[in-house]
């Protein structure tokens, strides 16, 4: 084995448990170190760890759309659906107003606006289309 090969190994070693997701476990595990993740980087992408927040969302996105497939559904529902597997509540998206602001949303009182969706796929990882 090579120098470099050694080298890679010895580094995938230690990394490859954040990358590699085989089951439900191992996918939760996931979405807790992406959880850290974004309370500690956010969205500033000169952050040293944004790029592994990026390939853990990519890596987690891949896992997601084999073994949880969305439902044909409109942007309320899929955010509906995001804010249910993530535990939130309409205080939780302060990103696109206030509590009461994202009720209205949620029951349809109100449409979700262009900044709205950017917001909302960039915190969950999602293509903006999910929200159209």
């Amino acid at each position: 084995m090579s120098m470099i090969t050694e080298d890679i190994q010895a580094h995938w070693t230690a990394l490859s448990p954040l990358f590699i997701i085989r089951n439900e476990s191992e996918y939760e595990m996931a979405v807790e170190r992406l959880n850290e993740l974004i309370d500690e980087v956010g969205v500033d992408e000169q952050h040293p760890l944004y790029d592994l927040l990026d390939t853990l969302g990519t890596v987690m996105h891949a896992y997601e759309e084999k073994h949880h497939a969305m439902p044909e559904c409109d942007g309320i529902d899929a955010l509906k659906f995001l804010m249910e597997e993530h535990e939130l509540g309409p205080s939780d998206l302060p990103e696109i107003g206030t509590p009461n602001a994202v009720s209205d949303i949620l029951e349809r009182r109100r449409e979700l606006t262009i900044k709205n969706i950017h917001a909302l796929a960039q915190r969950f990882h999602v293509s903006s289309a999910t929200f159209v």
